[in-house]
């Protein structure tokens, strides 16, 4: 499969990390609109992982400036679109129209109304990269489900909360990122979609974010949700969002029920480049507990996993359930459930 890149910036440049290292998809070339970026300057890039940007070799790339360009290209396969959210939309609708197969980072859309209808115009063809399924400690959850493993899901808590996001300066903005529930929840909104299905209903508290003037803006900073399903058993919660202190850097985890066992993992970064972690802990029924070992040390290699998936989709018809465009829309959804009903 042959893959083209739209969007270079921080999770460009990840996905160019991971194209280098797989072995199903070629990365044949990029778009972008500055100059630099076009004759390999990648240094200015930044994120909350992974290493920096670097000078890139483009001699044996396709360089575009111009999504059209792109399309006109007979010889991609594939658009990875990794330009900021709100251009998600435009980027996707245009590859479809165009023909290719398209894999668009998380969140497919900022609205729930406009990615279900970018999931149906692209049914067969669009593919969502939703990412945290692929890490090992998250996809013991799915096969643990898929397989019953662990007998009947009971439910589950889900966190993820990072410090000051400095890397993104239109964090908080509904209309260009979506702040903290759609950039950051939607990761694990989008796993509890594919192991419990949709929730009825949500009851949520959250603190909404204040800007430099102390005004509260529309857009929840932190929130603690409690999720309702059909089946009445199951105890779903998550937190998720901002803590202001930049010392807090990021944490992320769970605590999953089943039947026959308890399942745990979180991993905290800290300012001071501090790492303390609960690993994945199983906790069976019978009084034994299981601690599997999982390669999590390169987050790149878990990003090649899912451009492989992609590259499986395009060459064999095969799609993985987490790049399902129908469940990243359903995401989006869940998101906006637990918005406050000011900031809908």
């Amino acid at each position: 499969m042959r893959a083209a890149i739209i969007g270079v910036g921080f999770m460009g440049w990840i996905h160019y990390l991971a194209y280098q290292r797989s072995g199903l998809a070629e990365l044949a070339g990029f778009c972008s609109r500055d100059a630099a970026k076009r004759a390999g300057d990648w240094r200015g890039i930044r994120g909350n992982f992974g290493p920096p940007g670097e000078m890139i070799d483009v001699t044996n790339l396709a360089v575009y400036a111009t999504l059209d360009e792109m399309l006109a290209d007979p010889s991609i396969d594939l658009v990875d679109v990794c330009l900021p959210p709100h251009l998600h939309g435009d980027a996707v609708r245009k590859s479809l129209d165009a023909g290719k197969w398209v894999l668009c980072e998380k969140p497919l859309a900022l609205t729930a109304k406009e990615a279900h209808s970018l999931a149906e115009k692209g049914r067969g063809k669009l593919l969502v990269a939703q990412i945290l399924p692929f890490f090992p400690e998250y996809k013991l959850l799915q096969d643990a489900v898929e397989k019953g493993q662990f007998g009947k899901l009971l439910g589950g808590r889900f966190k993820r909360v990072i410090g000051p996001p400095s890397w993104i300066p239109d964090f908080y903005d509904l209309e260009q990122v979506g702040g903290p529930l759609v950039d950051l929840h939607v990761h694990d909104a989008h796993l509890m979609r594919m192991l419990f299905g949709m929730p009825k209903t949500v009851h949520s508290a959250s603190r909404l974010h204040r800007g430099t003037d102390g005004i509260a803006s529309g857009a929840p900073q932190y929130v603690e949700s409690i999720f309702h399903f059909e089946d009445p058993e199951l105890v779903v919660s998550a937190v998720s969002g901002v803590i202001d202190q930049a010392s807090r850097g990021f944490t992320h985890g769970y605590d999953v029920q089943f039947e026959l066992a308890n399942v745990q993992f979180e991993m905290a970064a800290f300012g001071d480049d501090s790492v303390e972690k609960i690993p994945l802990t199983i906790a069976h029924a019978d009084g034994t507990v299981e601690r599997p070992i999982v390669e999590s040390g390169d987050a790149i290699n878990v990003f090649v996993e899912e451009i492989d998936a992609a590259a499986n989709a395009v060459t064999n018809g095969f799609l993985h359930p987490a790049l399902d465009a129908n469940l990243a829309a359903d995401a989006i959804r869940i998101c906006e459930m637990q918005m406050p009903k000011k900031s809908k």
